[in-house]
């Protein structure tokens, strides 16, 4: 069954462990990856030095504008290296993993075949569960990323924050904020992957005519947003605790929300969403139509 003939986009009758289905899912999702990670990567630079320097970095407009100033274009795509790589990682591991749920929990054959609604609590509920695992793949990439973003004026490289980070704390650092991943991206891939689901049904019920691309395109950045949208409170202060190289990898998480409320009230937990939001709806279309038309190459040409 192909993307285009099921209610759940990319529905497939194959057994978990299907090797051709694997390979189509790492494919698939390695593509969209890439067009994810350098589409949306200067607005989550942004995004990054208003969580954490809110004083110096108070807006969009006068962020963007002292980055380029102060260190140039190529500052926005500082991290892209790791970024790539733990997107390219994180994408194949919950595309995966969504996929592998679907082929292991299949919706009744006869309920995909009529007019009813498909169950939608179902990928609400898988998209929690791949959060999860993403996270835990996730985390040493993420943790690098924060910190070469967070750092201003000094091009440092990836490995060099990652040896002043194992020289500090030891190995343990490259998992620091295991807990706030793990809230962030649960939250996060439940409505990211149930609110794509539920898009998409509701463009082909109600607007038929609309182009399968088209779909995949508006279905995808919306999901993108109200993934980020829920996720936001648990990403500010994961964050914050993830740019601290004194970051233990559980217990700091809570502490943190605490202190935001305190110093800045609860809009401080929200710090960053005007970019987030910008970001989530290109980069998450140009990912969930890189996944899908990765799948459809995957079909024609093997």
């Amino acid at each position: 069954m192909s993307s285009s003939d099921s209610k759940f986009v990319g529905d497939a009758p194959a057994s978990v462990a299907d090797p051709r289905a694997i390979s189509r899912d790492i494919f698939s999702a390695t593509l969209g990856s890439i067009c994810c990670c350098y589409t949306g990567q200067p607005m989550d630079t942004i995004k990054v030095r208003m969580q954490t320097s809110p004083k110096e970095f108070p807006g969009v407009i006068s962020t963007t504008t002292s980055i380029f100033k102060n260190e140039g274009i190529t500052a926005f795509w500082k991290g892209s290296v790791p970024t790539a790589l733990g997107m390219a990682l994180e994408t194949v591991m919950a595309f995966g993993v969504n996929e592998a749920l679907k082929r292991a929990y299949p919706d009744d054959p006869s309920q995909i075949s009529s007019d009813a609604p498909p169950a939608l609590g179902k990928p609400f509920l898988m998209g929690a569960m791949t959060g999860c695992c993403a996270a835990l793949v996730l985390l040493p990439s993420e943790v690098v990323k924060i910190k070469m973003q967070y750092i201003v004026g000094d091009n440092v490289s990836s490995q060099e924050v990652m040896r002043r980070m194992i020289k500090q704390s030891g190995y343990k650092s490259l998992f620091a904020g295991l807990d706030a991943q793990l809230a962030r991206d649960a939250s996060f891939y439940a409505l990211f992957f149930g609110g794509y689901e539920l898009s998409c049904y509701t463009f082909r019920t109600y607007v038929p005519s609309m182009p399968e691309e088209l779909n995949y395109f508006i279905s995808g950045g919306l999901a993108g947003m109200f993934g980020w949208t829920l996720a936001m409170p648990f990403d500010v202060p994961k964050t914050n605790v993830q740019a601290r190289y004194d970051c233990k990898v559980v217990g700091s998480y809570f502490p943190e929300v605490f202190q935001i409320a305190k110093e800045r009230g609860i809009t401080g937990l929200y710090a960053g969403l005007g970019p987030t939001l910008v970001r989530a709806f290109p980069a998450n279309a140009a990912l969930f139509l890189g996944v899908e038309m990765g799948r459809k190459l995957f079909d024609k040409v093997l």
